[in-house]
């Protein structure tokens, strides 16, 4: 089992910037891939980002050049690093963990909220 705890979203101004968290814990040796989704109220969840064990990482187009996504193996945590705010990224941030990039995500966090005003 893999445990999954985002922190870090809040309130913000557009514009402004927030890092998001996600400590892993557990059997987290076979993980392979970890990524961020949002969902919106009455939207489908959605990938953001998505890092592999190797480094390699991907972007939903509406947020490429804006978010990066990082790691830390030494603190087993994934980082979401969000500048240039857009009220339309205003979503519940979920950060989930895969064993491959052929499965589908296994384990999900709890969320954390993200709005950003106008």
């Amino acid at each position: 089992q893999v445990q999954l705890v985002e922190s870090g979203g809040g309130l913000v101004q557009a514009g402004g910037s927030l890092r998001l968290s996600c400590a892993a814990s557990g059997t987290i040796l076979s993980i392979n891939a970890m990524g961020w989704f949002r969902q919106a109220p009455g939207k489908q969840r959605e990938l953001v980002a998505a890092i592999t064990s190797g480094g390699s990482t991907n972007y939903a187009d509406s947020v490429k050049g804006r978010f990066t996504m990082s790691r830390d193996d030494a603190k087993n945590t994934v980082y979401l690093q969000m500048n240039s705010l857009k009220p339309e990224d205003t979503a519940v941030y979920f950060c989930a963990a895969r064993y491959s990039t052929w499965v589908p995500y296994k384990y999900w966090g709890q969320g954390t909220q993200v709005t950003v005003s106008s």
